[in-house]
């Protein structure tokens, strides 16, 4: 895979380094791996560079961007996005209001009562008298923007609780290391002190644990977008000059 340092990459593109420096604060841009004091970006983000330039010059805005590329990763069609500007959300004052009625989980969210049970196990919500109390403001906001773009509650939440099932195998081969080779030959004599320093082992992995499934989960989640990406892109490249400019 080719490698570009940033001017390599403006370059190429035709986009300037300041553009690119901008998208990427703007999350339209993966940012680049970086690798001692340089970062260094691939075709995929010469690729999302292209797509971002061909939308700007039809006259997308940034917001609307920003929705198509989340859109075409989550395998949304994009007339979905372009249908209409989004409204404004009641979901985005979470923080302030705090909890929600059962008539505004089935207004905003379509909410059946197998998905209000889902988002309770999930810890989204808590029962509170007459309302539900928001745990989560800013997934469930999300989840109403995917909602509203056709994409079905409950299969979210299906999705939700078998990442939630895959990441407990992670987080248990990860102890594993530890507890397979340490409790098996030695748990029947170990005291106080030595378990106590084996605890702090495991919680010594932690963050070696973390940084490995993040840095895997980016990387597979920016493959995945990427694709997605290309896909909207062929999109464009057959519907070119079909649709008119979205504000």
């Amino acid at each position: 895979m080719t490698e570009y340092r940033i001017n390599d990459l403006a370059q190429v593109s035709g986009v300037s380094v300041r553009n690119i420096r901008v998208y990427q604060d703007r999350g339209l841009l993966p940012a680049p791996t970086i690798r001692g004091r340089t970062g260094w970006y691939s075709d995929e983000h010469l690729v999302r560079l292209n797509l971002i330039s061909r939308m700007l010059e039809r006259g997308y805005t940034f917001a609307t961007i920003s929705e198509l590329l989340h859109a075409a990763h989550y395998g949304m069609k994009v007339e979905h996005v372009l249908r209409a500007a989004p409204k404004s959300s009641r979901l985005a004052n979470f923080k302030r209001a705090a909890t929600i009625t059962l008539t505004e989980l089935k207004k905003s969210l379509d909410a059946s009562d197998r998905a209000i049970s889902l988002s309770q196990r999930l810890g989204l919500l808590t029962k509170d008298g007459a309302h539900y109390a928001v745990r989560n403001p800013e997934a469930l906001a999300g989840a109403e923007a995917l909602v509203k773009a056709g994409v079905d509650l409950e299969v979210l939440l299906d999705v939700w609780v078998r990442v939630e099932q895959d990441l407990e195998d992670v987080a248990h081969n990860f102890v594993s290391l530890i507890t397979d080779k340490y409790f098996d030959e030695n748990l029947p004599g170990m005291g106080d002190k030595s378990f106590a320093q084996l605890a702090g082992l495991i919680q010594t992995v932690r963050p070696m644990a973390h940084d490995i499934v993040e840095a895997a989960f980016s990387k597979a989640l920016d493959d995945e977008i990427s694709r997605a990406v290309g896909r909207a892109s062929s999109y464009f490249d057959q519907h070119d000059g079909t649709e008119s400019a979205v504000d």
